[in-house]
């Protein structure tokens, strides 16, 4: 069985979408389909899924240290998961 879900990706804008839009953020495998993300946000967090957007995001070309050895970020895969109303991923909560 392979890891859809990677991890959440919590910033000041994705937990504006969750209190605003009901929308969660997440970093997934680069293979996974929408409709492998809507099963495993389902089983992992008990909620229901109405839709899910995904961007696939380039790593980004950077130079390291005195030789200014060049490199790339990793390139990653986001979704952006919309729950019904009343669903909530407790993740995304600040106490």
């Amino acid at each position: 069985m392979k890891v859809v879900l990677i991890r959440p990706i919590i910033t000041e804008k994705t937990l504006m979408l969750a209190d605003k839009n009901n929308q969660f953020t997440f970093l997934v495998n680069s293979n996974a389909g929408k409709i492998e993300i809507a099963k495993a946000v389902t089983e992992k967090f008990n909620v229901s899924v109405l839709s899910v957007s995904v961007a696939n995001t380039l790593g980004k070309r950077v130079r390291f240290g005195k030789a200014r050895i060049e490199g790339q970020r990793e390139t990653a895969k986001k979704a952006v998961v919309t729950l019904k109303k009343g669903d909530k991923i407790s993740t995304f909560e600040i106490k």
